[in-house]
């Protein structure tokens, strides 16, 4: 397949599942010029990746990757809530669900951006920032993702009417993000200082969560974006229901499109020939940390 038709492939596919998504759990929304709140997050999660693909292709460059797309999470959530207050003023659960995406985002996107500065790059983009027409297949995807793992989020601040009131459901669906913010967090660190030690240079990282996830940092994401969604539930009806694609999107992107697969391929390639790591493999689970 070309990279013309790749990347039309992409775009049209995206743009479909965000349209379907916005008209199946946006029909109790706000309206904004006679426009779904709902879709006009669609609307900005991807236009705003769009917008900087083009500057970013340019330079052929992805420094500026990850914090567009936290800054995005922050722009979209601020603008959901902006809009669902046009109705009444933001309720707690409303609060609470768009701080623990702030949180959430504005940890991450700092922690990548401060990342690819100290290495100078991110090895996933060597082949595609060569070619504007390739570049934009991530930027697109990256819309994609903001949206689908926020929705949750998106549909609850901006609906009309009053909602539930907190129940169970909401606290357990925050102990779970704590859980999977927790186990995130302090993956990326024991990752970043075993990185760090020029002693650990060309290794694999086996310590801490490491020793019992291969993946830890992904089942933490996982985790949380599923408390997210359990917090979010008791406000829907109806089509708002498909907004639980969250959680779902999120393991099988990272499960099986460009998390998982791309790392292991990549670790496969180094070290697939090492008994070492071999067996390191053999004896760890891919994502649970037991």
């Amino acid at each position: 397949m070309s990279d013309t038709a790749r990347t039309t492939a992409t775009v049209v596919v995206s743009l479909v599942l965000m349209a379907g998504i916005s008209l199946l759990t946006g029909s109790r929304s706000v309206e904004l010029f006679g426009v779904s709140a709902v879709a006009l997050c669609a609307a900005a999660a991807l236009g705003v990746q769009w917008l900087c693909w083009v500057p970013a292709s340019l330079k052929e460059t992805e420094r500026f990757y990850d914090l567009t797309g936290g800054l995005t999470y922050l722009s979209v959530v601020g603008f959901s809530l902006w809009a669902g207050s046009r109705e009444e003023a933001p309720s707690p659960r409303e609060w609470i669900l768009s701080g623990m995406v702030v949180v959430w985002a504005v940890r991450l996107a700092s922690f990548l951006f401060l990342r690819i500065h100290r290495t100078g790059k991110d090895g996933r983009f060597d082949d595609l920032k060569t070619s504007a027409v390739r570049f934009l297949i991530p930027w697109t995807l990256q819309g994609l993702w903001v949206f689908l793992t926020l929705v949750v989020v998106i549909v609850v601040n901006c609906q009309a009417g009053s909602p539930p009131a907190l129940g169970a459901l909401d606290f357990a669906g925050i102990a779970l993000w704590l859980i999977g913010f927790g186990i995130e967090v302090t993956a990326d660190r024991q990752k970043s200082a075993f990185a760090a030690d020029p002693a650990n240079k060309g290794k694999w990282i086996d310590e801490g969560l490491w020793s019992r996830s291969r993946h830890p940092n992904y089942f933490g994401e996982i985790m949380l974006w599923s408390g997210i969604a359990l917090c979010g539930a008791s406000c829907f009806s109806g089509g708002e229901w498909a907004a639980l694609i969250s959680p779902v999107f999120v393991a099988l992107l990272l499960a099986k499109v460009s998390g998982v697969p791309l790392l292991d391929e990549r670790a496969m390639s180094r070290w697939g020939d090492n008994p070492d790591y071999l067996a390191y493999r053999a004896r760890t689970n891919r994502f649970l940390p037991l």
